[in-house]
């Protein structure tokens, strides 16, 4: 178990739009509709409201301030070794069971090697927002895949499409590297990505259509820290705030995604009719 303890940098974030806007607490006043008070309890380093934050950061990004993208690259030339967690109502602590039991690969905390990446799975959800942390591998067993047959089939095991073949040579041995291993690197899975897998665990499309369909996907790394020794090597870092603005432009990107999916797809059935369909590699 990892306590929490980091938070939005809100009073950093507002001395830095007065000093680069070159503007007082009354004008910006004015223009984020924050009253005055409010802004100087701020600046005091005094709590307020949640829709506080939303008018604040909603103002900049509306003003072409993309703050929590521009701190990603200050953290990390600062740390090097950052990745990004999203969450959807917050963290106090994290724990190894925390992960939902049908994710990519079961237990543990997952975290993305970017913050679009971690927006980009809670843009939806009203209230989430974003967790940097440090980290190191030093003393660690990691199990890496790359974006290929292992990868795919010890996704599907996880969510529970291979349940005729568990007892398959080929899936034990995948699965066995992965419950011994202290974190898992692998490409991110989302859950259209996954919509290509279980086509192919359905029988309905080869290993090669599936597999280069899946190469559009360009969302790079998960993390998963699988146990309590990997858990111990993450640092809290700071928390980002997702503004409705950001949240929005974050939503259409991953639609024109989807769309770049669905034409590889496409492009990929027609290209790679004779590959080996799931019964063939598992037989």
């Amino acid at each position: 178990m990892l306590k929490i303890n980091c938070d939005y940098n809100l009073k950093d974030d507002l001395n830095f739009i007065l000093e680069s806007e070159k503007m007082n607490v009354l004008e910006l006043s004015k223009k984020t509709n924050i009253s005055r008070k409010t802004l100087d309890e701020i600046l005091e380093g005094k709590k307020t409201r949640i829709d506080i934050y939303e008018k604040f950061y909603a103002y900049l990004y509306k003003n072409k301030y993309r703050m929590n993208r521009v701190k990603e690259e200050f953290i990390k030339e600062k740390y090097h070794n950052v990745l990004f967690h999203g969450s959807k109502k917050g963290l106090s602590e994290i724990s190894i069971e925390g992960a939902r039991k049908n994710c990519d690969f079961g237990k543990g905390f997952y975290l993305g090697e970017n913050y679009i990446q971690a927006l980009s799975f809670v843009c939806e959800t009203r209230d989430s927002s974003v967790y940097s942390f440090r980290y190191t591998l030093d003393n660690l067993k990691i199990k890496k895949f790359q974006c290929d047959m292992e990868w795919m089939l010890a996704i599907c095991f996880y969510r529970g499409q291979l349940k005729e073949y568990e007892n398959n040579s080929r899936i034990y041995k995948i699965i066995k590297e992965i419950e011994e291993s202290d974190v898992v690197i692998a490409p991110i899975a989302d859950n259209k990505m996954f919509y290509i897998m279980s086509q192919f665990t359905d029988g309905e499309i080869n290993a090669d259509v599936a597999l280069h369909s899946l190469s559009a996907s360009k969302l790079g790394c998960q993390y998963v820290f699988r146990t309590e020794k990997a858990l111990s090597n993450l640092i809290p870092v700071e928390r980002y705030y997702l503004s409705n603005p950001e949240r929005d432009q974050c939503i259409e990107t991953l639609k024109e995604r989807s769309y770049e999916i669905d034409t590889k797809l496409k492009l990929a059935k027609r290209e790679f009719r004779s590959g080996l369909y799931i019964e063939e590699i598992l037989k």
